[in-house]
């Protein structure tokens, strides 16, 4: 007799890659980390290789100040992410959220929408561990949203992000390539998936 499982298991191990349609579950996934550790390269890949729905707070932000200039917009970029994401989520699409995520509310806001919608949440903490490769990728880059004011290497440096205390999956790109990182990715979310089960 076969397991009601078996062809989603066996698209997992076959193919090395979880593919989350045919797992027939969603799962939220959020990329945190400083700009310029190559967050948003690994979650734009991850999105479009898994059909899944992406949520940049930087794009989201942007918007908010275009349309109400003056004003402090404070979490409230946050707020509609969530919200997004939330629904997305209800209709059993996956989520990959884009942001710097820097305080322990904000984390832990998006680990209550993974709880309230009943999906696996896993949380990627994208660093990179040499200081003079992560300066020169800041320096270097170019805004990739039209009227976006990168933020320089001095605002990095200071910038107010509290260290992590819950679990989270760390990826340095300092030392891994985009394929491996997301190769690593991949292997924490096929435990994810299983675990689900």
């Amino acid at each position: 007799m076969n397991h009601p499982d078996k062809d989603k298991h066996q698209a997992l191990s076959t193919t090395g890659k979880i593919s989350l349609e045919r797992a027939g579950t969603s799962v939220l996934i959020v990329f945190s980390g400083l700009p310029g550790t190559g967050k948003t390269t690994l979650a734009r890949e991850l999105a479009t290789r898994r059909s899944a729905a992406y949520l940049r707070i930087d794009s989201i932000e942007h918007v908010m100040r275009k349309a109400l200039p003056g004003n402090d917009i404070g979490a409230a970029g946050y707020t509609m992410a969530f919200a997004i994401a939330g629904e997305n989520l209800s209709l059993g699409v996956a989520v990959v959220a884009d942001c710097v995520n820097p305080v322990a509310e904000s984390r832990a806001a998006w680990r209550q929408l993974g709880r309230a919608s009943a999906v696996p949440h896993l949380d990627i903490e994208v660093v990179c561990s040499d200081k003079a490769e992560h300066r020169r990728r800041v320096e270097q880059r170019q805004p990739d949203v039209p009227g976006f004011v990168l933020p320089d290497w001095a605002s990095v440096e200071t910038r107010d992000y509290q260290p992590w205390t819950g679990d989270r999956l760390i990826v340095d790109t300092a030392v891994l390539s985009v394929e491996d990182a997301l190769r690593l990715i991949e292997d924490r979310l096929a435990s994810l998936v299983y675990s689900a089960d």
